[in-house]
């Protein structure tokens, strides 16, 4: 290292060498933020707002006769509060975001700015039909999209989420048969690869689920579903790819198989981009498949929304799908189709084939979602959409065959993984777990990847790069997860107490499961300590 004209040579001292603890509990940026409760008094506001001029209230006997119990602040404390709790979350636009099945990835901002504009910001459900003829155009023609990229013959629009779509596609089914005379076909068959939600939805449903195994290399046992198949079974709700990162290679004999008993098939499109562009559900017999924009189509997701999961309907289905939806007639006018005049309108143009189930929502779904994935596909074109579900698939693999050799990969020769390749803490030394390595990934600056999910594998890693990951981000997190694995093969026992360098360490998951401290109370201060 060359001098300076002094003399001094700068030296970098060992991070966390000899440093004191502070007075605030803060490390340097990463500030330890109190409770609100803590910054504030309960007995003091924030704003100072004038009597009111007359006591006559509009509440009457509702009008609150305790105290509220807030903490008062100022702006600029409640500002700072938030801030610095934003600051303590990971997101997307930190760094990559490895969960599993969950296809967490980059929202261009081109989408952002889209649904920003003025006449879709501000659009309001109640608006007259004519005032929002833009708004109906970009949902019929996303509507075109998704129908003509899943090979399908109708969508609906309106679910809100995927297990909110699901639960479209299964009432769909319930309707079907209904109109069939076949209720009394009450059983669903839900394969051990398939999503949690789908047992749950066909529950919800009134339906009774059966599990059907998986084969040793992580696909649907065929010869087990077939098997199963009689005049009690209404519906299989398949994932495809599954949450083992395989694609279901079966799913058209499967299919067949299942139309032959007289039942439907479900297929959960969560994972439709490992394979948009490129396969076409429709095409391998799919009677319902919901479609998460998030997953698929870069709008975002997290923090419990807002999400939308469009519903794709194969011909058999496409009568009982639910309203509202949109129609274009020949004039080029854009129809928003409710109750009043779905059957006027069925008949006119439908033939009178209409038989919707009824509805799923107040309004129509979601429109900045409709918006930010129409401008995804449109931005992207075919070829873009293709490569999308390339580079996911490239991407998937890189990180399993970087990883093969050091964490054991349960279906590595069962070929080439889709979206995400899945690991487990098989060859792990007694006392550590996938909770460890999950742990200490957070001190290495990564979100930890999906932990104990698909329950096929033991001690579950489910990691999902996605698409928008580059190759030198990929590399980053490889050599991360390689250390962690390393470690814990090494018995290296500081693991069991990560994270260190978070804001809070590892807490008992047991107790915080049992016993949550879910409301705040004021300490009680002992007299003798008050003194």
């Amino acid at each position: 290292m060359a001098l300076n004209q002094s003399g001094w040579r700068p030296t970098t001292p060992e991070a966390g060498g000899n440093a004191p603890a502070t007075f605030t509990g803060n490390k340097a940026l990463m500030l330890e933020e109190a409770l609100i409760f803590e910054i504030g008094s309960t007995d003091t506001t924030g704003v100072e707002v004038a009597e009111p001029v007359t006591t006559a209230s509009r509440l009457g006997n509702l009008a609150r006769t305790a105290a509220i119990g807030l903490p008062g602040l100022s702006e600029p404390e409640t500002i700072r509060h938030y801030t610095r709790l934003s600051r303590q979350n990971y997101a997307i636009d930190l760094g990559l975001f490895p969960l599993g099945s969950c296809t967490m990835k980059h929202n261009p901002r081109l989408n952002e700015k889209m649904a920003r504009l003025p006449g879709f910001a501000d659009v309001h459900p109640l608006q007259p039909v004519d005032t929002v003829q833009g708004a109906l155009g970009v949902i019929n023609e996303l509507a075109f999209w998704l129908i003509d990229l899943t090979g399908m013959h109708g969508v609906a629009m309106s679910p809100k989420a995927g297990a909110h779509g699901e639960l479209c596609g299964i009432l769909c089914i319930k309707a079907a048969l209904e109109k069939r005379g076949e209720g009394h076909r009450k059983v669903v068959l839900v394969p051990e690869s398939a999503h949690g939600t789908n047992p749950a939805t066909a529950a919800f449903a009134g339906f009774t689920v059966e599990d059907i195994p998986a084969t040793p290399e992580g696909r649907v046992d065929t010869e087990a579903l077939k098997a199963r198949l009689g005049p009690d079974v209404a519906a299989v709700m398949i994932t495809n790819p599954n949450t083992c990162g395989l694609f279901e290679r079966d799913l058209k004999a499967i299919s067949d198989a299942v139309h032959a008993a007289g039942a439907y098939v479900y297929c959960d499109g969560a994972n439709f981009n490992a394979i948009v562009g490129r396969v076409r559900p429709g095409d391998l017999g799919v009677d319902a498949m919901h479609i998460n924009l998030h997953k698929t189509f870069s709008t975002p997701h997290g923090g419990g929304g807002p999400g939308s999961g469009p519903t794709v309907l194969s011909e058999a289905l496409s009568p009982f799908a639910p309203l509202p939806y949109t129609a274009r007639t020949k004039d080029g006018h854009i129809h928003l189709i409710e109750e009043e005049r779905a059957e006027e309108f069925s008949a006119e143009h439908f033939g009178g084939r209409m038989d919707s189930f009824g509805r799923m929502t107040a309004f129509h779904g979601q429109m900045g979602m409709f918006t930010r994935a129409l401008t995804y596909i449109l931005s992207h074109g075919a070829d873009g959409l293709r490569q999308v579900a390339e580079d996911a698939v490239l991407n998937a693999n890189y990180v399993l065959r970087s990883l093969e050799d050091t964490l054991d990969a349960p279906f590595a020769s069962s070929g080439p993984c889709m979206h995400e390749a899945i690991f487990s803490d098989e060859g792990f030394p007694e006392g550590f777990s996938t909770i460890d390595v999950a742990k200490a990934l957070i001190d290495e600056g990564f979100h930890p990847m999906t932990m104990y999910f698909p329950l096929v594998v033991h001690g579950a890693m489910l990691v999902e790069p996605t698409e928008t990951e580059s190759k030198a981000a990929l590399d980053q997190f490889i050599g991360a997860l390689r250390s962690v694995a390393e470690r814990a093969k090494a018995g290296d026992a500081s693991l069991k107490t990560a994270p260190h360098f978070a804001p809070r360490s590892r807490l008992d998951e047991t107790l915080a499961a049992r016993k949550p401290k879910l409301v705040w109370k004021e300490p009680v201060v002992s007299s003798e300590a008050a003194e």
